[in-house]
């Protein structure tokens, strides 16, 4: 097929892993798996054909400690933030048809809300979700509008104009999407092809940044339901629609290309992390490859310049620098989470699915109380102390930014941070276009799917990765089938295995996504083992990050919480943290340059339901020796300026104390840290 051939010609960098992921595959074959399956929907022509296919909503589920993660937000603020943040999210609401909020706040509630509903399958939280859908539903005009439409005088809390914006519905239209997903409600094709002949007429007299400059910055939101919805309807306007939004969109091709975030740090944090996913959205249109050129670029840049071991980057909120006091916005980490979850099944790039792991396994969750009662607005890669005390940060709120608390920071958070580990638990699994199934992301879940014929099997997957580099997969299904199963090997993993019913399979190095075509009976069983060593990183002043697998390590500091009566703007309560135990520790070059012999790691016996995001359930620790650094001491609520690692720095001219053993526990079970180490010489 002429499309085929265009699209494998367009992908020039993807067919380079097609060709290391099927090195058994003829040239045909190769084009086969790109190939719409009929089982799942993949993109219309004239858009490309994607390797992997996202799956209904609720078709996979948590398992083990994910699982409890999941149940603890249906228990804390996501299930409950109707309560909670009841002068927004409750009836007052614009988007429930009262006179209170009438932005964002709402839409991304429901955003996280609704997947986490329907993925547990979960009665009442689905019933929370049930007037939010119904409301919007009959609010739509015979124009093709829906949502508020009256702003209203201002009011302390309440974001009550701007109602006409565009940006709120790109998020609406993100939950409606979801929706159909879960429900194929019929109601919502007929719902977004009106808004969407609206947005067409509409769009040229008032462009997306009309009414606020969000909806500018977040285009590719928008422009990614248009496809969706093109590719079920098969409406040739929506072709013009979507080159329309991504004209009318920040232009993060160009702006990655010429590296602007470099030369300019007006750039807002959470505006990157979403506005990152646009040019790669636009290229199954496009078949331009210069825009997924753009995001490797833009993503090499950020961590290069701005990065931080947690797999973000400095910005609070404007872009700052990779000083690891500077903070990380807790949206920012969700929405680069969606962004890369979008990317992914676009360009079946190991690259975008090692992001993703890097972000959910060390920033999300130590951005949360373990109860989920209480979010941080930013958080700080060296984060010393939790107190109510400025900081050097780009946009400060009195204080506040690194206190846990339900307002304290800025409130988008409250309401946006709920859909990180739903959504990660919607991208574990996709269906191949080969007719397949890939697991691309890693934790203990559940898949049913529908492989080549239209048979449905179920998959099993039982992990306690990241902590672990064992993975396990059962198979289930009535009959013998024979279709391919996907396995990504990340690139930090030097060589991987499989084994099938016990029998080594083959060995794989990393950074490719391998096919094993055969057939399958009932019972089958695959074990993926991906060896984590341990590996050291440079960043900011040279200091040193240790990692292993998919896990950035941190210093275990003991940690005093209090809970802070408030009375103010920033909620009723927030909590604070002191420190019980020393921080200021450098670590040894000459154990770095052992590591084999100097860091042992110690795997506890943690069960893998529990949940794992502290100090005490954390399953895996390491042990070394630190040197106490005696003039690192605390600056304005944060650890002071970071000894620099060099032969001549201040921390190699003093006589040293005695090395100490110190612990060193997964940056995401961490809530007080150094995750960014100096470095000195015992041996002069």
């Amino acid at each position: 097929m002429k499309f085929e051939i265009i699209n494998l010609t367009i992908m020039k960098k993807n067919l380079i892993l097609i060709f290391t992921v099927l090195p058994l595959l003829a040239p045909l074959e190769a084009q086969n798996i790109l190939k719409t399956s009929g089982i799942y929907q993949n993109n219309r022509e004239p858009l490309i054909q994607k390797p992997f296919l996202e799956l209904p909503l609720g078709a996979i589920k948590p398992e083990g400690w994910l699982k409890e993660q999941l149940i603890i937000q249906k228990n804390g603020m996501t299930g409950n933030l109707d309560v909670i943040y009841e002068e927004v999210i409750g009836k007052r609401n614009g988007w429930l048809g009262g006179d209170g909020d009438v932005w964002e706040r709402g839409p991304y509630w429901l955003d996280g809300l609704l997947p986490l509903a329907y993925i547990l399958n979960d009665k009442n939280l689905i019933g929370k979700t049930k007037p939010w859908i119904e409301w919007t539903i009959q609010s739509q005009k015979p124009n093709g509008y829906f949502g508020p439409d009256t702003n209203n005088p201002d009011e302390p809390g309440l974001q009550r104009n701007n109602a006409e914006d565009w940006w709120p519905k790109m998020v609406m239209l993100k939950v409606f999407q979801q929706y159909y997903s879960a429900t194929n409600d019929e109601r919502v094709i007929k719902f977004m092809l009106n808004y969407f002949r609206y947005q067409l007429q509409e769009l040229p007299q008032h462009p997306l940044n009309n009414w606020t400059s969000w909806g500018k910055f977040r285009g590719g939101d928008n422009l990614a339901i248009v496809y969706w919805l093109y590719n079920l309807t098969g409406e040739k306007f929506l072709l013009n629609l979507a080159e329309l939004i991504h004209f009318q969109t920040e232009n993060w091709t160009e702006a990655f290309l010429n590296r602007d975030i470099l030369k300019h740090r007006s750039y807002h944090c959470v505006n990157i992390a979403q506005g990152i996913k646009e040019p790669v959205v636009y290229f199954q249109q496009s078949k331009q490859t210069k825009h997924i050129d753009a995001v490797r670029r833009g993503i090499a840049d950020l961590s290069q310049f701005y990065g931080m071991p947690h797999g973000l980057f400095g910005a609070d909120e404007m872009m700052h620098n990779n000083n690891p006091t500077q903070g990380s916005e807790l949206c920012s980490a969700v929405e680069m989470m969606f962004s890369m979850e979008t990317i992914l099944p676009i360009t079946g790039d190991v690259t975008f699915a090692d992001l993703i792991e890097k972000v959910a396994y060390n920033a999300l969750p130590t951005q949360t109380t373990d109860n989920y009662d209480s979010r941080q607005y930013y958080q700080q890669a060296n984060q010393v102390m939790i107190s109510r005390t400025p900081h050097n940060f780009g946009t400060a709120y009195e204080g506040t930014e690194v206190l846990f608390g339900v307002l304290t920071g800025y409130p988008c958070c409250t309401a946006n941070m709920h859909q990180g580990w739903p959504k990660f638990t919607q991208n574990l699994w996709y269906a191949s276009a080969d007719e397949g199934i890939a697991a691309l992301i890693y934790a203990p879940s559940t898949v049913n799917i529908k492989v080549s014929g239209g048979y449905e099997i179920q998959v099993k997957e039982e992990t306690n990765y990241p902590f672990d580099e064992s993975i396990r997969f059962s198979l289930k299904m009535v009959n013998s089938l024979k279709f391919p199963f996907h396995l990504r090997i990340p690139a930090w993993c030097e060589k991987a295995s499989v084994k099938i019913n016990g029998i080594v399979w083959d060995e794989y190095e990393g950074k490719q996504i391998v096919r094993i075509n055969r057939e399958w009976k009932n019972d089958d069983v695959v074990e993926l083992i991906l060896p984590m060593e341990l590996k050291t990183s440079r960043w900011y002043e040279n200091s040193v990050a240790i990692e292993r697998g998919p896990l950035t390590f941190a210093l275990k500091i003991g940690e005093n919480w209090k809970k802070i009566v408030n009375n103010d703007k920033y909620g009723p309560f927030y909590y604070e943290v002191e420190p019980s135990t020393p921080w200021n520790y450098a670590l040894i070059e000459e154990s770095l340059n052992n590591m084999d012999e100097n860091y042992i790691v110690i795997k506890k016996n943690i069960s893998p339901e529990a949940f794992p995001w502290n100090p005490e359930n954390c399953p895996v620790e390491i042990k070394t020796k630190g040197v106490r650094i005696p003039f690192w001491t605390i600056y304005n609520g944060s650890a002071g300026p970071l000894p620099i690692s060099s032969k001549y720095s201040p921390i190699n001219q003093f006589i040293p104390a005695d090395p100490e053993e110190i612990s060193l526990i997964p940056y995401g079970c961490t809530t007080l840290r150094i995750s960014e180490f100096p470095v000195l010489r015992l041996n002069q």
